[in-house]
């Protein structure tokens, strides 16, 4: 996929890797702001593309009563100003076929969620509004299978589709990444490493999802170092009370110091490669 092909993004060099970051959900106007701000003012400095991620709804909630959104008109809204005010394209996840046009006016990639990864009505409906897709890898998918969705979108006539691994369950409430899935997928189309969810623990007695985010670096930089295009990472100036996700984000404050240690190691990488 040819990453000049998604507007508004900027900082394009094949030598260096491309983010997507920003909160779980949109909880507000004021939050996505300042922590798109942040992000580019970072990923600006390190010449890394960026894309705001920010989800419109959440629908795939352990729990009755956990945060699904502030409503969708008012959340696509908001990823709209962010990716007006700073130039930037923005992403945001799709759950229901109808959601594909909806939210297709609204911002620059269509992410498919992993759970609904095998969905092909969802992922065609994606693709036919010719947006960038984002296949996020099932759970419970090889890196093999990924192929046959990377190919519903190319029937369906666009050939802009990228590959997301967000780990493999590991039992009942563990996640693992195996990075020898990093090269197959390559194969397939551009591919990404979702950071953050690879270090979620999910299915816990409570209904709230656990995490690991001491090891968002030690994943990061394995993904890097095995060759990925992209990383996807969700971040937040306070996650302890972030409504979704929180026990895996990367505090923002720390993004800085962890994007340049890993444009240094994409730099080694290159230098062995070249």
């Amino acid at each position: 996929m040819d990453l000049s092909n998604i507007k508004n993004i900027k900082n394009l060099d094949a030598n260096n890797f491309f983010l997507l970051a920003g909160p779980c959900a949109i909880e507000g106007e004021e939050m996505a702001l300042r922590i798109a701000e942040k992000v580019v003012e970072i990923t600006s400095k390190l010449k890394i593309p960026y894309v705001f991620k920010g989800s419109f709804k959440k629908a795939n909630r352990s729990r009755i009563d956990s945060f699904t959104g502030i409503g969708n008109e008012k959340a696509l809204k908001i990823l709209k100003k962010v990716g007006e005010t700073f130039e930037i394209p923005t992403v945001t996840d799709i759950h229901e076929n109808e959601d594909a046009a909806m939210a297709a006016e609204y911002v620059d990639i269509l992410q498919i969620p992993a759970f609904l990864v095998r969905q092909t009505d969802l992922v065609v409906a994606a693709a036919k509004t010719g947006k960038t897709v984002n296949l996020k890898k099932g759970q419970f998918m090889s890196p093999e299978a990924m192929q046959h969705a990377v190919k519903k979108v190319t029937d369906s006539g666009n050939d802009n589709a990228m590959i997301t691994d967000r780990g493999t369950m590991f039992g009942y409430q563990d996640m693992i990444v195996d990075f020898r899935g990093i090269p197959t997928m390559k194969q397939y189309g551009t591919t990404v490493l979702d950071v953050t969810h690879s270090l979620q623990q999910p299915n816990q007695s409570s209904g709230v999802t656990g995490g690991r985010p001491d090891m968002i670096e030690t994943i990061a930089r394995a993904g890097i170092v095995t060759g990925v295009d992209g990383l996807f990472m969700e971040t937040h100036f306070d996650p302890a009370n972030a409504k979704s996700d929180g026990a895996n984000m990367l505090h923002l404050d720390h993004l800085e110091k962890l994007l340049s240690n890993l444009v240094k190691i994409r730099q080694v990488v290159n230098q062995i490669h070249s």
